[in-house]
């Protein structure tokens, strides 16, 4: 398990030991993805049948200054991963993101839909997900959406959801952009549906995001409603609010696929929410 102290990897780690599995977990700082001697060492050393790569740069603005760095982690490591699992015929499961779309669908993106990424992050996160499938048959690719999980109260970029609750205790007012829809992830639920995959031994690319297309807008009253509070929270746009890259303007996803293979429906985004301060007093690292 590559990025097991991220938001997502302490959810995988969590519920593949509930499940049972051995598990490691390895750091930045213990294992370098990018070092492919150091991916082969450690890979060889744990002999394991399936690799989790929740590791990824996602600092979308800042890799338009530094596209090298982006591609390196998002695209390069992935093929370091892919090569190593290939010597031990090991299943790697690699997370990628809607992110990969432009934006101008007016449905959500199945895995069929063609991809066209609009800025360096997102250029990097495709060729993740080539280099997986040109060099593996057992490759899973998961994209996903909006992540966010008790995790992040212990990341050092946080969630959406923890941004939303700090800017509500400044007292300022709250401006989030109205016209970008996007499907938030509750983490937990991620990590099951896709050990959900591993345990049913599915290849390929597969849709894995919350069960409401929603705007940011939205979501961030959702999250003033459950948490019962009341800042002054004011709509605005891509126009008004420019960020240094493109962001696809519509990036919900269907579920519809891993919906067909039996995996339980994710709930509405209100439920996932309610879950998610269910779970945020008692949340560790």
């Amino acid at each position: 398990m590559f990025g097991a102290s991220g938001q997502l990897g302490v959810e995988l780690v969590r519920e593949l030991k509930v499940r049972r599995y051995a598990v490691t977990g390895w750091e930045r700082t213990q294992v370098d993805i990018t070092d492919a001697s150091a991916v082969e060492r450690a890979l060889a050393q744990s002999d394991a049948d399936v690799v989790f790569n929740s590791a990824a740069y996602n600092q979308v603005d800042i890799a338009e200054k530094e596209p090298q760095a982006a591609f390196l982690v998002n695209g390069l490591a992935v093929r370091n991963l892919a090569l190593a699992c290939r010597q031990m015929d090991a299943r790697l499961v690699h997370f990628s993101t809607d992110y990969v779309f432009d934006g101008r669908a007016h449905h959500p993106y199945t895995e069929d839909d063609p991809t066209h990424p609009l800025g360096a992050y997102a250029v990097s996160k495709l060729a993740g997900e080539l280099y997986a499938q040109a060099y593996l048959d057992r490759a899973t690719v998961v994209r996903t959406s909006g992540v966010f999980g008790p995790g992040g109260l212990h990341t050092a970029r946080g969630n959406f959801v923890e941004l939303m609750l700090r800017l509500a205790g400044a007292g300022q007012p709250i401006r989030v952009v109205e016209d970008h829809v996007a499907s938030p992830t509750y983490a937990p639920l991620l990590a099951a549906r896709t050990i959900d995959l591993v345990d049913r031994d599915l290849n390929g690319v597969f849709h894995i995001g919350g069960g409401t297309p929603i705007s940011w807008f939205q979501f961030a009253r959702t999250i003033f409603q459950v948490a019962h509070l009341e800042p002054l929270l004011l709509a605005t746009n891509e126009r008004e609010y420019r960020t240094a890259a493109r962001r696809p303007k519509y990036s919900a996803l269907s579920n519809a696929k891993i919906e067909r293979l039996g995996l339980d429906p994710l709930p509405p985004l209100q439920q996932a929410v309610e879950l998610y301060f269910a779970a945020r007093p008692s949340a560790k690292p």
